[in-house]
């Protein structure tokens, strides 16, 4: 089924590929190369998938570049999109930017921010966790035949999925990553009613040896550097310090 997808890219890194990706698999395919227009575009179109790469400022303090990459789904309705083609459209989106953007050299000279907003869909996390993933191994923050990031990172999306938006696609799930060659710094936000973690059992009491709630949270504290909730409940932010040993 036709998708109508909108595409900001500043330097035409990535617009051209996608264009013609995406456009030999029948998709309506619109490309600007600012915010502005794309912002007036948005206000009278319907799209189906919103995805820029855009150039901003130096960073002061490494002297990196900095790139904003950002894919949202607008309007997820399972009547005129399904699961599978919006897994597909997301996995070609990552794999054509890994291949023209992301390339090793380029990526360890970057400072990005990257935001995923999807719809509570568990089907859809293998391909973001992948690439972010692969991301940060790119840039040297962990090392990926010893860390756990992914299981941590798994964690975080399947509680938000599952118990914050309780398995509604039509609420979103916002993923952002701050990754430098110093860290990666991850948020992931629910549209749930939120929770106080401080009333999860504690795993390690052996009274709650046989109970499986609170050991997901156990893990992400574990393997995070840094961990912390908003006082809602339904933002986590995690922290992963780049180990100069090469053992995270």
């Amino acid at each position: 089924m036709q998708k109508k997808i909108l595409i900001v890219d500043d330097h035409d890194d990535l617009a051209s590929l996608l264009q013609r990706r995406f456009t030999e698999f029948g998709h309506s395919v619109t490309v600007v190369d600012n915010r502005e227009d794309a912002v007036e575009l948005v206000e009278h179109e319907r799209f189906n998938l919103f995805i820029s790469d855009l150039d901003g400022e130096s960073d002061d303090e490494s002297r990196s570049a900095i790139k904003a990459f950002k894919l949202s789904v607008q309007g997820f309705d399972t009547s005129d999109c399904t699961e599978e083609d919006l897994k597909a459209c997301i996995e070609m989106t990552l794999n054509c930017k890994a291949e023209v953007v992301d390339k090793i050299e380029a990526v360890q000279a970057i400072h990005e921010k990257i935001e995923f907003e999807v719809p509570s869909v568990i089907s859809l996390m293998h391909d973001i966790l992948a690439y972010l993933m692969r991301r940060v191994e790119k840039l040297g923050v962990i090392n990926p035949e010893t860390s756990n990031l992914f299981i941590a990172l798994d964690e975080a999306f399947v509680n938000a999925v599952k118990h914050g938006n309780k398995f509604d696609s039509a609420k979103l799930v916002r993923i952002t990553a701050d990754v430098s060659s110093d860290e990666a710094r991850f948020t992931i936000e629910d549209e749930g009613e939120g929770f106080n973690v401080a009333e999860i059992p504690d795993p390690l009491n052996p009274e709650n040896l046989f109970k499986t709630s609170g050991r997901g949270v156990l893990f992400i504290y574990n393997i995070m550097d840094e961990v912390s909730y908003n006082e809602r409940g339904n933002r986590l932010t995690m922290v992963k310090r780049t180990d100069r040993n090469g053992t995270a």
